[in-house]
């Protein structure tokens, strides 16, 4: 199944959201510190409503132990810096899909050294600045698993 990954998260809603999304959808979910928040919050808690023991979760100490446990897998940068719409990739099984964090999305350093082709955004009105990272996170995750005719159901 896809790995989801996030660099630096700092809203522990968003990432409750997220971890009860991976329970639903089969997803490994990627959690690169630092962290904005104690994952033991209890907001974090709510959010996920206690999803996380039926989601898959790795936490990483920085972003190069992450690139290092992701060789071999293509990683994709989900930003509103992307070259193409999310929709226009055929996506594999084992692909990685890199959020930034919530205020300043994923450094400009990451984005550069990922293949031009590997650069996603989600289209929205030009007047927009961005979407929330939950939201972000369900629209491509699920667009991928569609992709593979929701393996796994």
């Amino acid at each position: 199944m896809f790995h989801i990954a996030l660099y630096e998260p700092e809203i522990a809603p968003n990432t409750g959201n997220i971890i009860r999304l991976i329970a639903n959808n089969g997803c490994q979910l990627h959690l690169i510190e630092p962290l904005g928040f104690d994952l033991e919050e209890k907001k974090l808690r709510r959010a996920g409503l206690d999803y996380s023991d039926l989601a898959n979760i790795t936490r990483h100490a920085d972003f190069d132990t992450f690139l290092s446990a992701m060789t071999g897998k293509r990683i994709m940068a989900c930003t509103t810096k992307g070259s193409r719409p999310h929709s226009e990739i055929q996506f594999k099984k084992d692909d990685v899909l890199l959020f930034g964090p919530e205020t300043r999305g994923l450094p400009i350093e990451i984005i550069n050294a990922t293949p031009l082709e590997q650069r996603l955004r989600i289209p929205m009105m030009s007047s927009s600045r961005s979407l929330n990272l939950s939201n972000s996170v369900a629209i491509i995750s699920y667009e991928a698993w569609r992709q593979l005719d929701y393996a796994g159901v």
